[in-house]
């Protein structure tokens, strides 16, 4: 008896896993469809007609580290 519990075990075991993997990937997808048309943005970037102001938006990167070696408190 202990045989078959450990058979039908292991079989519900992978049974369920390839199920999950496919009920996942498919929810990935229909997320990542959904998803991808539409953008959030600030409503600052938008004129008074609603399209995007690409020549007024700043881009700031910082490349070095503003942390001073000779500074006792760091």
């Amino acid at each position: 008896m202990l045989a078959v519990t450990l058979t039908f075990s292991a079989l519900f075991s992978v049974m369920f896993l390839l199920l999950g993997t496919v009920f996942g990937w498919i929810a990935k997808e229909y997320v990542l469809q959904r998803d991808s048309k539409y953008i959030p943005m600030h409503p600052e970037m938008f004129d008074e007609n609603g399209q995007i102001i690409p020549d007024e938006v700043l881009a700031v990167r910082f490349e070095n580290d503003m942390v001073d070696p000779d500074d006792p408190l760091n």
